[in-house]
């Protein structure tokens, strides 16, 4: 009789870790991912269709708890050491290819969807760390400033914060006319509608502020292209103003590349630093 109750209690337990947390453990090892399979700097990267778009999944050895992940904006691949450090840390790297929507609504729209289905398929963490490399800046603040709940932690580098400073050039920076077409057509502005919009990065971070979400930026103080003064000077003085945690990494006579820190140590501590709880 005992041998039958201990039986039933040890059936008892597998019920409920299974039901705790075990489906968890056994989904993450047969969990199988969409598109061709490559090795991407000794792990495995698969690249498929969302939405009619190019999109990339990096897979980890091992994943870390809670199954963060990285989310990558524009120029996959340039610099990867931060990627590649996340990876070993047991992080997820996923992008999609959102050009040429610069942050647009349309742009935060994809990124909403691309959100939904890497977290409700994949399990990846309801926080994502952003990264965002020059214009790649425009993607991840905009989304992030959508959805502050949903970001861990934010990373950009000599980033576009506004518009009007890079495509544009109507300040110190270079002028792209084909880029500030996407912009207008992107958006769906007129030319004068553009000069007074008021909801690039640098206008309109309050929500990040108000969540305490942590941005770090590495840049240049002699960006030619994307100047300093105009896009992280300025973002960093209103967003420590209005009481949001901000790091600044400043490169003395940088230009716009390269990009990244040659030991990403800085960068990939922040981002380890800054994931939510387990």
């Amino acid at each position: 009789m005992k041998k039958y109750l201990w039986w039933g209690l040890a059936f008892f337990l597998l019920g409920v870790f299974v039901a705790v947390g075990g489906t968890r453990c056994f989904a993450e090892d047969e969990m199988t991912y969409p598109g061709v399979r490559s090795d991407w700097n000794g792990f495995d990267c698969y690249d498929f269709t969302f939405a009619d778009r190019a999109a990339k999944l990096v897979v980890p050895k091992t994943v870390a708890p809670g199954s963060p992940w990285m989310w990558r904006a524009r120029f996959f691949g340039h610099e990867p050491q931060t990627d590649i450090a996340l990876l070993n840390h047991g992080f997820y790297v996923a992008y999609i290819d959102s050009a040429p929507l610069l942050g647009s609504p349309k742009s935060v729209e994809l990124w909403q969807n691309f959100y939904l289905y890497l977290t409700e398929t994949f399990h990846l963490s309801k926080k994502a760390s952003l990264e965002g490399m020059s214009r790649g800046g425009l993607y991840v603040m905009k989304w992030a400033i959508a959805y502050p709940d949903e970001v861990a932690a934010i990373y950009i580098d000599n980033p576009v914060l506004d518009f009007k400073s890079w495509p544009g050039g109507y300040g110190k920076g270079a002028r792209s006319d084909v880029s500030w077409q996407e912009v207008l057509d992107s958006y769906q502005l007129t030319q004068d509608e553009a000069m007074k919009y008021t909801e690039n990065p640098v206008d309109s971070f309050s929500p990040l502020a108000e969540k305490k979400v942590p941005v770090l930026i590495v840049c240049g103080d002699s960006d030619k292209t994307v100047p300093y003064e105009e896009n992280t000077k300025l973002f960093q003085e209103r967003y420590e103003k209005a009481g949001g945690p901000i790091e600044v990494i400043v490169k003395p006579g940088g230009d716009h590349h390269p990009h990244s820190l040659k030991d990403p140590a800085p960068i990939v501590d922040f981002i380890l630093k800054h994931q939510p709880e387990k």
